[in-house]
């Protein structure tokens, strides 16, 4: 089984109901994740970004966010060390990314996974051993 980490965007369109084609993906991706189809990895960076967008962007309560977020330690979570940050600073310089964007990329990298999920960055596009796939490509 295949490692695939979800950047914060999958997990927010999943309870995005303004986004309807979008969220509809989001939640097919995350049943896929539960039919074992794939190993879902995240970060502690993602972890932060979808409380902010959950409680600010969509309005949920942040009780119910932190329902969420205690949900999605269930997947495999890469916690961001000062290792990892100098990385990604190296990534985005080197690659000419957002530095956010990087720490992204480098945790997948140091988790295994063999691709992205995310709609931030070129589908198709390999950096540094991760492919990168954009679920959403199509919505």
């Amino acid at each position: 089984m295949s490692k695939v980490f979800l950047d914060t965007n999958v997990l927010v369109y999943a309870s995005d109901h303004g986004q309807a084609i979008k969220q509809a993906r989001a939640i097919a991706l995350l049943r896929a994740i539960g039919a074992g189809v794939v190993r879902p990895v995240i970060s502690t960076q993602v972890m932060q970004e979808f409380y902010v967008a959950a409680t600010r962007k969509l309005g949920i309560e942040p009780l119910v966010a932190k329902g969420l977020l205690h949900d999605f330690e269930h997947f495999e979570v890469i916690p961001i060390q000062p290792t990892l940050i100098n990385e990604a600073i190296d990534c985005s310089v080197l690659n000419t990314l957002s530095f956010w964007d990087a720490l992204i990329i480098v945790s997948a990298e140091k988790a295994q996974c063999e691709r992205l999920w995310t709609e931030d960055l070129n589908h198709g596009q390999v950096v540094r051993g991760v492919l990168i796939e954009n679920p959403f490509r199509d919505s």
